[in-house]
């Protein structure tokens, strides 16, 4: 006996590709708003507890967006989303036998935090690729930071966005963050949970001393402002 299995096999492909669409829909809607990153709902579903106060750019410390992109991307500015020259640098190491080091671009972040998942994975690169060219092309450059400053986990206890990261380390806003602390905030991004802005390791306080001196330099202040 044969079952009639065509409609079904079209309704979950036309499902699939409804759910891989569905980020290209949502990235010029969250050009305004309080977006919350994927992240964060699993953790609203799981009652994990989750703390996140939005708080747009003009109100966060300079030092701070300027530290995360000396930390974190320093050619934000340049790149469309994507990093070629970076990607280029770790196949390099990789091919001569060095550890992987990451390579992802704030807005590739962007773009894992609101519609994707977090750990290592083919899959996720394949689909955040192309969805991090999309957000650079939709978006401006100041938007996509003030994004990643507000859905970033922040913290060890579901400290997500700038503002809940600051108040968990240092008992105030994101706005009065000096630029050693911005320095300490960024340094801990990589991974909250083990790294402490609230008590840095000596490891922790060397980075914030490099990425302070690099967000002196007039490239790196201009880039988090810069509109398109």
């Amino acid at each position: 006996m044969k079952f009639p299995i065509r409609h079904p096999i079209r309704a979950v492909l036309l499902l699939a590709l409804a759910i891989l669409l569905l980020p290209y829909v949502l990235v010029p809607v969250y050009s305004v708003g309080h977006p919350v990153s994927l992240l964060m709902v699993g953790r609203y579903l799981t009652g994990a507890p989750v703390t996140r106060t939005w708080v747009d750019i003009e109100a966060i410390s300079p030092a701070l967006p300027r530290s995360v992109v000396a930390a974190e991307d320093a050619r934000f500015c340049s790149h469309r989303g994507i990093d070629w020259g970076s990607i280029s640098d770790i196949l390099e190491d990789a091919e001569d036998g060095e550890v992987a080091r990451g390579g992802s671009t704030i807005t590739q972040q962007v773009a894992k935090n609101l519609f994707l998942w977090p750990g290592r994975s083919y899959v996720r690169k394949a689909l955040e690729f192309p969805l991090a060219l999309w957000i650079d092309f939709i978006l401006p450059k100041k938007r996509i930071l003030e994004l990643y400053l507000n859905v970033a986990e922040w913290g060890p206890n579901g400290q997500f966005g700038a503002e809940a990261g600051a108040r968990h380390a240092f008992g105030k806003g994101a706005g009065a963050l000096s630029p050693h602390q911005a320095a300490l905030l960024a340094a801990t991004l990589p991974n909250p949970v083990t790294r402490s802005a609230r008590a840095p390791s000596a490891h922790i306080r060397r980075l914030a001393g490099t990425y302070t001196a690099r967000a002196r330099s007039a490239a790196i202040s201009a880039c988090w402002s810069r509109n398109s």
